[in-house]
């Protein structure tokens, strides 16, 4: 249902989320991410011109989010690497359906409606939350998709 990219943004988003108030470099979340450093770079370059994180350069420079993670939602992070897509109108092309889209058309773009409003009202707290806790950030080791895991803290 997403794209490659926009799972690697979300996996990258994760790590920074896990590290927040920490500089995170591209090789590092590659490798906590298993996302191609190559491939990181270009997803961390819309990240940032997207406003959801800052660079820095420079021997202590690297990656960080910009906004705490209650206030980045998935929808956020998907719209700044792979927008996701509605249906506006009909996709054959039909004359009969440039006013209104058939039932078939209709119906997928209303599930597109519902996946994206689940986009728009989870946060990136929520997906990096502890299940046990609930909110709040992850401490801990938590493994998720791409190998993510944070490191037990006292």
């Amino acid at each position: 249902m997403i794209s490659q990219t926009a799972e690697y943004a979300l996996r990258a988003m994760v790590d920074l989320s896990f590290h927040q108030g920490q500089s995170r470099t591209n090789q590092q979340i590659a490798d906590a991410t298993q996302v191609p450093a190559g491939y990181l770079a270009k997803i961390l370059k819309a990240l940032t011109r997207h406003g959801l994180i800052r660079s820095q350069r420079g021997p202590t420079g690297g990656f960080s989010l910009e906004h705490d993670p209650t206030r980045i939602t998935v929808f956020d992070i998907l719209q700044a690497v792979d927008p996701p897509k509605r249906i506006t109108k009909c996709p054959l092309g039909l004359r009969e359906h440039r006013v209104r889209l058939c039932p078939l058309h209709q119906r997928l773009d209303d599930a597109f409606a519902a996946v994206e409003r689940a986009f728009r009202d989870t946060t990136l707290d929520e997906v990096t939350a502890r299940p046990e806790r609930g909110r709040g950030p992850a401490r801990g080791t938590l493994r998720i998709s791409g190998g993510l895991q944070v490191d037990p803290q006292p």
